[in-house]
């Protein structure tokens, strides 16, 4: 078995999939945000 060397490990895989689920969580806030105060303003 291998041994662990801790921190040798490459996560650029790991670093871009966390970064483009930030990206897309707050991408979905801004829109609805935009889309509730849309609905606040021009509901009648």
């Amino acid at each position: 078995m291998a041994e662990h060397k801790h921190g040798e490990m490459d996560i650029s895989v790991q670093e871009d999939t966390f970064n483009g689920f930030i990206t897309a969580s707050t991408r979905v806030a801004v829109a609805s945000i935009l889309v509730l105060i849309f609905l606040a303003i021009f509901n009648s």
